[in-house]
Order: structure tokens, then sequence, then C-alpha cells
């Protein structure tokens, strides 16, 4: 078998039906358009919604300069959080990075990365690899004696 024979199952793809051809070829004349009007003359705007305010003018304006600026949408990242308090498991002098914390099952899911937080209380002296940290996570960590550093997306 080579892909030029590949075929879809029978009766799967339909042809489409081509209107305005005429009168015998039963799509004639008005085209499956109806009568006199808009609709039938192609200048139907995109985004009208008859008799409705458009979508585009319901929606409420967002300020600011790009979608960066709201976290809204493609921007966002969506980071996996820990508190230091999840930390105090660890030894002292353990490199903790996302990739560890996945595999002691600390975390479930890293999504766009680890935010570390301040909730909790740290005694033991760790280096602690994240995307992003807390001020209060930084301290105590560095209280601790360890390190806090942020590793790139």
């Amino acid at each position: 078998m080579r892909l030029s024979e590949v075929q879809p199952n029978p009766g799967r793809v339909k042809e489409r039906k081509r209107v305005g051809r005429g009168h015998s070829a039963g799509g004639g004349k008005t085209a499956g358009r109806g009568m006199k009007g808009e609709k039938a003359r192609d200048t139907v705007k995109p985004g009208f919604a008859g008799r409705n305010v458009p979508l585009a003018r319901r929606l409420p304006k967002k300020r600011g300069q790009s979608n960066k600026a709201h976290n809204i949408g493609i921007f966002r990242r969506e980071y996996v959080v820990v508190n230091v308090g999840s930390l105090e498991r660890f030894a002292d002098d353990t490199v903790i990075t996302p990739e560890l914390l996945l595999q002691e099952r600390v975390v479930r899911d890293l999504h766009d990365g680890l935010k570390v937080l301040g909730d909790g209380e740290l005694t033991r002296r760790l280096r602690v690899q994240a995307h992003a940290f807390s001020e209060s996570a930084r301290q105590k960590i560095e209280a601790a004696g360890g390190t806090a550093e942020v590793i790139g997306a």
C-alpha cells in the first residue's frame, strides 16, 4: 500500500454544493440566499450581531501596554507553589530543584515553573533553585544559612 492509494471510507467525504450554477443544477438564481436584503448582497459586517450590541463593544476595555501587563491569555505564567515549611523534610546542604520536588512528590506537576512562598518555618541550610521566590521565602531561606537561586524559565 502506498500513500497515494489511501482513501477515506466510502460515504465519509461529501462533495460541496456548488451554488449559483444555473436553474437545472438545483442551486441557481438566488443560490440559497433567499430574496433581497443585506444578507443576499454579501454586505454583512464581520462581528455584526443584529439588534444586539456587538461583542467587541460589550466587553470592557483593558488599559495598559500589552497582554503581558494584565497576566492574561497566552502570556499568563502558571507557577506551582511550594511553601518553605514543606522544605523542612530535606537534609542540610541539599540542592532543591523543581525536578527533585517532583521526584519526591512534594509537587505533582510543574506547569510553567516553581515559586517558593514564605509560609512555615525553615531551620535547615538548603540551596533552593526555583523560577520565582516571594520576598519572605527568600529571607527565611537566607536566615537559615541557605541560598535562593532563580533559574530561567
